[in-house]
């Protein structure tokens, strides 16, 4: 039976009460979940931190601009197998010659077609019952590809290459699916159909200082507030890749090596800054302003509109 009760979060990761719905949602109704919102939001971490959490299997798929469903289903290994034939062609003329030593093909046989499938995270995830399946950014596939997942997600089953091997899976023993983009191109809208959905909306100050906390639950509150306020002001700065939440856990990352004085003080000269600011162009515009007051007020800045 699958994993329906509600999950609010791990020790590293806090879920808000939306994002904890939906998920849930989706695992009861047995669909994928499709997360969408800007990068460093905490979307890929929801599956990685349920599956640690709860100590289930997790299979995990990069998408890129070449996947298809083929690598993400399963693939024939179509030259193992022609090997495979020879080395048995080769034997027999061994045994024909009274050679008693063969090739060994490593225990497969060419007259079980599974043995030459190669399972990839699909259906591995569906032949391990109420394990945990991550499709990350599928933004950035062709478009044909999540085309492709249609038929899966709709009848819960794959056909493996060759051999036809049919692996199916029950509403109840479905895999948490959750599926990730960060909106670089619009999605099928008959595959947002077969999916819940969720976006993620960018923390405000309040709940960024929980999800600080979460990661490093000894940093001392005057850094945290002085960082966070900052940081803010950054993303309303109108850079042209505003600061996300990872990178700013990176900052305090870098920042836990010195005493707190020295850190508040390296926190208001926005030293490291290449942790928050990754163009050239938003880089100049920022140094150009702390010149002028950005970071040096000892006044704690607005959050703006957050």
């Amino acid at each position: 039976m699958a994993e329906t009760t509600i999950w609010t979060g791990s020790d590293k990761y806090l879920c808000d009460p939306e994002l904890a719905q939906a998920f849930h949602m989706s695992r009861v109704l047995g669909m994928p979940l499709l997360i969408e919102g800007e990068p460093g939001t905490g979307k890929t971490e929801l599956p990685l931190q349920y599956a640690n959490s709860n100590n289930l299997e997790m299979f995990v798929y990069p998408v890129g601009s070449k996947s298809n469903v083929e690598a993400f289903v399963a693939k024939f290994d179509h030259v193992k197998y022609l090997r495979d034939s020879q080395i048995e062609v080769l034997n027999a003329q061994r045994e024909e010659k009274g050679m008693e030593t063969k090739l060994t093909t490593g225990g497969r046989s060419t007259e079980q077609l599974n043995d030459y499938v190669n399972m990839g995270p699909a259906a591995s995830a569906y032949s391990a019952p109420n394990s945990v399946l991550l499709i990350d950014e599928i933004d950035k596939a062709p478009r044909e590809f999540p085309n492709d997942l249609l038929y899966a997600l709709s009848h819960r089953k794959f056909v493996l290459p060759e051999s036809g091997k049919v692996i199916q899976i029950s509403e109840e023993d479905m895999p948490a699916i959750v599926i990730t983009s960060n909106r670089e191109q619009e999605l099928p809208t008959a595959f947002k159909g077969r999916c819940i959905y969720h976006y993620i909306s960018f923390p405000e100050p309040d709940m960024m200082k929980e999800i600080v906390l979460k990661h490093y639950p000894k940093a001392d509150n005057d850094i945290i507030d002085t960082s966070i306020s900052l940081f803010y002001q950054l993303r309303n700065f109108g850079l042209e890749r505003a600061p996300s939440t990872r990178e700013l856990l990176n900052w305090l990352k870098y920042m836990k090596q010195f005493a707190k004085d020295e850190a508040i003080a390296k926190i208001k000269a926005l030293d490291g800054l290449g942790a928050l600011v990754k163009t050239q162009a938003d880089m100049d515009r920022v140094k150009r302003q702390s010149l002028g007051g950005l970071a040096q007020s000892d006044d704690k800045p607005p959050y703006g509109g957050y």
